[in-house]
């Protein structure tokens, strides 16, 4: 039987977002930022750590000593009960107290994790962003959409890039150059993004770099690097690229900012504030005063915030890595049997994208995705490349079972037989992890969906008859097929656009991570991402899927 603090602790997570206040004088002011960016999705089993068992935080939490404020107890316990939800009725300010100690939630206030507690970092009282124009914590939501700080004209704009520390100096990468696309490749892959347990780290391949910092009318100059002035070994880096954004009923140029990162032992130089007000500033020199980003933990302040779902492919080698774990009461052969994937699709008129879809596509996409809060707006040429621009060189099967060499996106249509109309897509990206320290599988092979779309979503009544969500069902399952074949161990996606009605029929497994997205320099209401928010259902106020 589920206890109450367990149905607590539950709503807890749903509510929480909107009830985080600002962190104490007392925390440190460490603006380590190196992780904004996704957080590596693991339902890995943690290892082990000198802690207090749940019990006695339990016990501490009833006999005072804690440090979670009684106002935000008293929060979520108003919301739990008012809701309604499972289990109000039990709701004690003892058992929620409870459920925010299991969580951690300190923690998150603080900065120094996102719910889960993944990708723990120290930035303190986020003194930094408390000089930047973004929502406060605590702040409530506007009253009306829009900027925070005015535009500048171009001859405002500081003309001097930033000081760095000692011995350092500014670089800007060229990512056709291969030699200095490695150095971004070696950067991020020794110290980019990686789970609590040390287990996992991104790997982002060259030829991904390539897809994601050069869409059509990419600027050079917002590839920013640091280098050891003596040696000029790249320490640093952050990147932004160009993206027409739709704001609920705003459409505005943003810079898309990623792969903020910092070589581990230099974390102490406080290089991550000073990189984001330069890309900052090559920003406004372009005349783009806004931007999305995305991070694993909490900082002021989150539009949205999605969590991470993984449907299991290869079971014996997620298990054999700690990704997954065999539950009780299950074998690992009878794992294997449950999460069989089809062995071909089921869609007819399903095939890879061709350069004469390119326009249907671009006309179907911009039509689905008016259907969410916020969205990108992709021309032609963007779609182009969003979608075939990474499909790799060669033949299939170059690059091993069902890929090319150096391939990153598939990309696949649905022609309808009998209109040779194109009625749906779907893609998927490969985003391989390092599995650290491991001889037998140094490498995780790791799809994560991308866009999608589907004329059955335009049509009325599809979604109150359940027919979009059939149709999605076999889309998503079609996909889950091809990335099999591709020898894909797991398949990722969040909570956004349409998945999160059709996740859990697909055995998609919930994930630890969460992903919290971020507008710079804009207000707007919370976005509908992990939970429903102002009547919009959970997922439908994010539109964006960010790299």
């Amino acid at each position: 039987m589920v206890s109450s603090s367990q149905k607590q602790k539950a709503k807890a997570e749903e509510v929480i977002d909107s009830t985080l206040e600002e962190p104490s004088e007392s925390e440190s002011d460490r603006d380590d930022l190196d992780s904004a960016g996704a957080p590596i999705p693991s339902t890995s089993q943690k290892k082990k750590k000198k802690k207090k068992s749940k019990a006695a935080r339990a016990l501490n939490a009833l006999r005072g000593n804690s440090d979670i404020p009684q106002e935000l107890v008293d929060h979520v316990l108003e919301k739990v009960r008012a809701e309604g939800a499972v289990g109000s009725d039990e709701a004690t300010q003892e058992n929620v107290r409870q459920a925010l100690e299991e969580l951690k939630i300190m923690d998150v206030v603080k900065g120094k994790a996102g719910i889960g507690g993944l990708n723990k970092k120290d930035i303190g009282e986020h003194k930094f962003w408390a000089t930047q124009p973004v929502p406060q914590l605590g702040e409530g939501p506007p009253i009306d959409d829009g900027y925070i700080e005015p535009s500048k004209p171009r001859e405002e704009v500081r003309q001097e890039p930033y000081p760095l520390p000692k011995d350092f100096e500014w670089s800007t990468l060229d990512i056709n150059d291969p030699n200095q696309n490695k150095e971004v490749y070696d950067l991020l892959s020794l110290n980019y993004v990686e789970d609590d347990a040390a287990a996992f780290r991104f790997q982002y391949s060259s030829e991904f770099l390539a897809w994601a910092l050069k869409p059509p009318g990419y600027h050079k100059e917002w590839h920013i690097g640091v280098r050891v002035s003596s040696n000029k070994k790249l320490v640093a880096f952050i990147s932004g690229v160009p993206l027409t954004l739709r704001v609920r009923g705003k459409i505005i140029p943003v810079s898309e900012i990623n792969y903020l990162c910092v070589h581990k032992k230099l974390r102490s130089k406080r290089l991550a504030p000073v990189l984001i007000k330069e890309v900052t500033r090559q920003c406004h020199l372009k005349g783009v005063f806004q931007a999305i980003y995305t991070a694993g933990v909490v900082i002021p302040t989150p539009v949205s915030v999605c969590r991470y779902y993984h449907r299991s492919l290869n079971i014996p080698k997620l298990v054999d890595t700690k990704f997954s774990y065999v539950p009780r009461n299950m074998t690992l052969a009878r794992m294997v049997r449950v999460n069989k994937v089809p062995t071909s699709t089921s869609i007819p008129g399903i095939r890879e994208i061709e350069e004469k879809d390119v326009v249907a596509v671009s006309d179907l996409f911009s039509r689905y995705m008016k259907r969410f809060d916020m969205a990108p707006l992709f021309s032609v040429d963007e779609i182009r490349h969003q979608f075939m621009s990474g499909k790799g060189r060669g033949s299939v099967g170059d690059g091993g079972p069902g890929r090319r060499e150096g391939q990153v996106t598939w990309t696949y249509v649905v022609e309808d037989p009998q209109t040779n109309k194109i009625v749906d897509f779907f893609s998927f990206y490969s985003l391989p992890s390092t599995v650290i320290g491991n001889v037998k599988y140094p490498v995780l092979e790791a799809a994560y969906l991308f866009y999608y779309a589907s004329e059955t979503a335009i049509q009325p009544g599809t979604e109150e008859d359940g027919t979009l969500k059939k149709r999605l069902l076999s889309l998503i399952g079609d996909a889950l097929v091809i990335a099999n074949d591709a020898k894909f161990d797991v398949f990722n996606a969040l909570t956004l656009m349409d998945n999160v009605p059709i996740l859990s029929d697909l055995k998609f497994g919930v994930g630890d991570g969460f992903l919290n997205f971020y507008l710079y320099n804009w207000r707007t209401a919370p976005l509908a991402g992990l939970n429903p928010e102002g009547g919009v259902a959970a997922g439908k106020g994010v539109g964006v899927v960010m790299l």
